[in-house]
């Protein structure tokens, strides 16, 4: 009953936010709570929740500084040369920033903590969507499955767990899948292509000057234009003001209240590359850059808890670039949105998870899981619990995944003469769809600064994240890995 009720649960909670009848954190709250008492569990609710609560307030507060901390960074200025670095090597070209995106997110992924990379990465690359009117869930997307690659590496969590768990070498894992990972990243920067052509095809180019200078809008919407959006009269193949999806037209000497009264928006969130906002402190960028070298050295070699380190890493940029009280308190105030939006989220999902875990929902389903494997599939176990990760990862935590189901299949793969290493190698390959399951808190800082709703990115990327996992574990049956 708990294994049904299990899956029942979570299809429910998919199916309320993918339509949009419930806001993410409502139903990350609300639906939990709801089969806590069909379950009838209703009296240890509140010990559940308070211990999801519990596990998830470090990131909690690890996300909420260093929301306020790469914000600042934004605020000062810090992203605009990476920001007019990439879009003068993408010469405005949709196409190129998508895979600039995927590049992007590849390399900052190297510090193996998801939410500094998608602040990072969504910091530079947002005003160039905005800018460009490009699909954000293409952003999201791309961003979430190039991370999710990436985050195989030893020191990013997954690796480090199944060696635990699995009492081998973390390396002896990882060696040997570098290859399938590569075809796999690979696998990323041609969807990134693909979906770049498809956003080129969509919006056209503007040039370089278009983009770098401000102008003012005039906005041509054509008749019977559909709910793709407003494109931008644009140069370049697919473009013009006459394409299907209608078009807004740039005339420097059109009258700016007008303009503003049509669509001030995207005016307003295109703050980017403004070279006059007063929060600029050109004087202390060198400053600024080397506190988040400093900070994200520091990360990776875990000098310190992270959420001291951002919590640290914020006061400080606070006070040297703000040292007017007035002034750090607009800042924060201006950063509320977001660290609310998102410790919210990360809170609501501890409900979630907390009476997942606490009711045993997830032992019933992972043990459910675990004997629906027939005996006939004990010598392809490695197989097997590569395809198991796709759903078990993405409906579990990894700690819950690679502690508590992970050591199951091994020891059903042993009884074949299935290497515990081959089963550990296997169990990685679901982090591409990983990155973007509703439980990974990284996900909603993601979401939350690209101003996507949560639905909209899973019904986008839930696909592509799969594709690239299958492509990795194929990968890595090919090359004998597996």
């Amino acid at each position: 009953m708990l294994t049904i009720l299990g899956f029942v649960m979570i299809a429910t909670f998919l199916v309320l936010i993918m339509t949009k009848k419930m806001s993410p954190i409502a139903a990350l709250v609300l639906i939990p709570a709801l089969f806590c008492v069909l379950v009838g569990q209703g009296a240890k609710l509140g010990d559940y929740v308070i211990e999801g609560v519990g596990d998830l307030a470090p990131t909690a507060a690890m996300l909420m500084f260093a929301i306020v901390y790469f914000g600042v960074m934004i605020d000062v200025g810090l992203f605009d040369p990476i920001v007019r670095g990439i879009l003068r090597f993408c010469k405005a070209d949709p196409m190129r920033i998508v895979v600039g995106t995927a590049l992007l997110a590849s390399i900052v992924s190297l510090d193996g903590d998801g939410s500094t990379t998608f602040m990072i990465t969504v910091s530079a690359m947002y005003p160039l969507y905005k800018r460009l009117k490009m699909s954000l869930v293409v952003l999201t997307g791309v961003a979430a499955t190039a991370n999710g690659v990436m985050n195989t590496l030893p020191w990013g969590g997954p690796t480090a767990r199944a060696a635990t768990a699995l009492k081998v070498d973390a390396t002896d894992i990882f060696v040997p899948m570098i290859p399938a990972l590569a075809v796999g990243l690979l696998a990323v920067f041609l969807l990134s292509y693909v979906l770049g052509l498809r956003e080129r095809k969509r919006l056209g180019t503007l040039t370089l000057d278009e983009v770098l200078e401000p102008v003012t809008e005039t906005v041509l919407v054509e008749a019977g234009a559909g709910s793709g959006g407003k494109g931008i009269a644009r140069t370049g193949s697919g473009g013009g003001a006459g394409s299907s999806a209608g078009g807004v037209s740039y005339d420097k000497g059109a009258d700016s209240k007008g303009s503003d009264a049509e669509e001030p928006a995207d005016d307003e969130e295109f703050k980017g590359l403004d070279p006059n906002r007063s929060t600029l402190r050109p004087r202390l960028y060198w400053f600024n850059a080397g506190l988040t070298l400093v900070l994200l050295t520091a990360m990776i070699m875990q000098l310190m808890p992270i959420p001291v380190l951002f919590l640290l890493g914020a006061a400080l940029a606070l006070t040297v670039n703000f040292p007017s009280m007035k002034d750090q308190r607009a800042r924060i105030a201006a950063h509320a949105d977001n660290v609310l939006n998102v410790s919210g989220m990360v809170f609501a999902a501890a409900v979630f998870t907390g009476v997942l875990t606490g009711t045993g929902m997830v032992e019933h389903m992972a043990d459910w899981l675990v004997g629906a494997v027939p005996e006939g599939m004990g010598p392809h176990m490695g197989i097997v619990a590569g395809l198991l990760s796709l759903p078990l990862t993405y409906f579990m935590s990894n700690d819950g995944f690679y502690f508590g189901v992970l050591p199951v299949l091994a020891e059903a793969g042993a009884a074949h003469g299935v290497s515990p290493l081959e089963v550990a190698r296997a169990s990685i390959v679901g982090q591409p769809l990983h990155m973007s399951s509703p439980l990974v808190p990284a996900v909603y800082v993601l979401v939350g600064m690209a101003k996507v709703e949560f639905g909209d990115h899973t019904r986008f990327t839930v696909k592509w994240a799969v594709l690239t996992s299958l492509v990795v574990l194929a990968a890595a049956i090919l090359f004998g890995t597996i």
